[in-house]
């Protein structure tokens, strides 16, 4: 049996001397779409920082297809084929579209196609604005590009930090519509939300 795309083990984080994730094990196998539902505190943001490495683990284990990343830096979590799209977008507001996605080829792990291209085949609307100032795009626009940006890195595990906040219901549709293409394309997929 292959490993789970994402397993950890009894992972413990903590902020100083209070715990903000405690004994978590989970796995994610290839091809699902999981999500972490829960309320504002509950530390599924905390999780999936750890899993970037971008937070510090007190304990337990974080295996990436069967390999441990635990304490590894966020540069080469990403370059073991694992991308995130933060709360809040963070795209690049002064650069324009195209730019933001070139951004994400850094960490880029094969060099099969060019994924920009691809992020352009899922999310048209990119394609029609690629040369506009990411700040001048709405907000479900701007996720859309957070998530190409992500997927431009050609990750075989996709992390979404509560990526319907502050859309219109219409454009949740478009983005969770999207995450199954995602799925079909061979990424695997853990989302936190605060809502099922």
């Amino acid at each position: 049996m292959s490993a789970a795309v994402l397993e950890l083990r009894d992972l413990d984080v903590r902020y100083g001397a209070v715990g903000a994730v405690r004994g978590l094990s989970l796995e994610v196998q290839r091809g699902e779409i999981v999500g972490l539902i829960g309320p504002n505190g509950a530390g599924k943001s905390t999780t999936l920082h750890a899993v970037m490495g971008i937070i510090a683990t007190h304990g337990g284990d974080i295996l990436h297809e069967g390999r441990s990343i635990r304490g590894m830096a966020p540069e080469a979590v990403t370059r073991t084929g694992v991308a995130l799209v933060p709360e809040g977008r963070r795209i690049f507001a002064e650069l324009t579209v195209e730019e933001n996605l070139k951004l994400g080829l850094a960490g880029r792990r094969t060099r099969n196609g060019d994924g920009i291209s691809d992020a352009f085949s899922l999310f048209p609307v990119l394609h029609e604005m690629r040369r506009r100032h990411a700040g001048a795009l709405s907000g479900g626009q701007q996720q859309q590009l957070a998530i190409g940006r992500a997927l431009v890195a050609n990750p075989s595990l996709l992390l979404l930090d509560e990526p319907s906040l502050g859309l219109a219901p219409s454009v949740v549709d478009v983005v969770f519509g999207a995450l199954q293409a995602i799925r079909e394309s061979g990424v695997t997929v853990l989302l936190v939300e605060q809502r099922a």
